[in-house]
């Protein structure tokens, strides 16, 4: 068996340090072969940059996927064609915007395809999101062990990439509300599924930033500069068991480490 950690989106600096505190006893106590999480706000401020991604790789991430404040920074740009275990939405325009959608992790005794792609309900109108994973999937020399973060809005939308790519991956992963669902499941084709892993930041926040500067901006209807919420923090993640000769999910596992 071949336990995949994927850890729900990482915000901001106080995100980042948690993340490193507590990821190497948690990949022991599990027995983890690979951890993929999703860094697309784990600098202060909305989106990635090469500090943050180096942080997260150094704490024992191995892929970084992100989504929609994918480029909210431009020092990231080159990182994002340097690293090539930083991805970035796979529906995103090639040519114009930098980076890849899907790296392949060579393990030794197994080799891990991970992809990424974002949704299009309620967030940007990017290249249609089945039609990518069709491309993707169409990539010469995929090994059978395959996961996706889907970065997306809507449950429904989530929900139906699932059961598009159920059998064709080994597990679906998504990301983006920072708000752990509790549909955890084996799709009939074999494909591990969650709707979304959630969030790795301050407990006593609004999808991570300050309560008050969320709530300003609601009630007052005037632009607001968000800040990272600071106290004890949390890290949702969701562990896949996959067999690694068919590619099969053979277990999911939903928790969260305070």
């Amino acid at each position: 068996m071949f336990n995949v950690l994927c850890i729900g989106d990482v915000v901001g600096s106080v995100g980042c340090r948690f993340l490193r505190e507590r990821l190497p006893s948690l990949k022991r106590m599990k027995g983890v072969d690979l951890v993929i999480a999703n860094g697309e706000n784990s600098a202060d401020g909305n989106g990635i940059t090469p500090v943050s991604c180096r942080s997260l790789l150094d704490s024992g991430v191995d892929v970084i996927t992100t989504g929609n404040h994918s480029f909210r920074r431009k020092e990231s740009f080159e990182t994002y064609d340097s690293c090539e275990t930083l991805l970035r939405p796979a529906n995103f325009p090639k040519g114009t915007t930098p980076g890849r959608g899907l790296c392949v992790v060579d393990l030794g005794r197994v080799r891990v395809a991970v992809l990424n792609i974002m949704g299009v309900a309620y967030l940007e109108n990017l290249a249609d999101p089945f039609d990518t994973l069709d491309e993707l999937l169409r990539t010469p020399d995929l090994p059978p062990v395959r996961i996706l973060d889907f970065h997306a809005e809507a449950t429904g939308e989530k929900r139906a990439m699932g059961y598009y790519a159920d059998e064709r991956i080994s597990a679906l992963f998504g990301t983006h509300t920072h708000v752990p669902t509790a549909d955890d499941c084996i799709l009939p084709g074999g494909t591990g599924y969650i709707s979304d892993a959630g969030m790795t930041g301050p407990q006593e926040s609004v999808l991570g930033v300050k309560p008050e500067l969320i709530i300003r901006k609601l009630h007052e209807k005037l632009p607001v500069r968000f800040e990272v919420a600071q106290g004890p923090c949390r890290m949702d993640c969701v562990l896949f068991g996959i067999d690694e000769k068919s590619g099969q999910c053979a277990s999911v596992e939903r928790f969260s480490i305070w």
